[in-house]
């Protein structure tokens, strides 16, 4: 079962069981997706999905951070619980041992071997990362290796 017909199933398992909120973030997921595939005339495949994903995903913590700053606890509340919705479709999360071995590697491939390479880097190494890991930890990580 590819990860679109899991978004799916689960829309009907939050329809059966009555759960709004539930209900209203994977519906907002869907539209994402169908969004995305009506303006570039696609069909999503896992990787395009997951770019969704992660997307929705920086875009709930950014306005939960607004909301902390604003004291609405409500709506905290609210995205922290779609939030954990939308990482429960990401995969199985990369340890810190793998991402340093998977930055090694690319930095390897690459032939980097300043800061100026850090884009190169980036380059091989954001495909592998997709969905296992936060880009932008990762590139702090390429940053330092590369500076130090």
């Amino acid at each position: 079962m590819n990860l679109k017909e899991r978004i799916t199933e689960d829309m009907k398992a939050a329809m059966r069981a009555k759960d709004a909120a539930r209900l209203g973030a994977i519906r907002f997921l869907q539209a994402a997706i169908k969004q995305k595939e009506v303006d570039e005339r696609i069909s999503a495949d896992d990787t395009a999905v997951l770019a969704i994903i992660e997307k929705l995903i920086k875009q709930r913590k950014d306005s939960i951070q607004q909301f902390q700053q604003a004291a609405r606890s409500d709506l905290v509340q609210k995205e922290q619980a779609e939030l954990v919705l939308l990482q429960s479709y990401l995969p199985q999360q990369m340890s810190e041992a793998e991402l340093n071995d998977a930055i090694a590697a690319a930095i390897s491939e690459s032939g980097a071997s300043g800061p100026q390479a850090m884009g190169k880097v980036m380059a091989v190494l954001k495909p592998r990362l997709a969905g296992r890991a936060d880009i932008g930890k990762a590139s702090a990580l390429v940053k330092a290796r590369l500076a130090g």
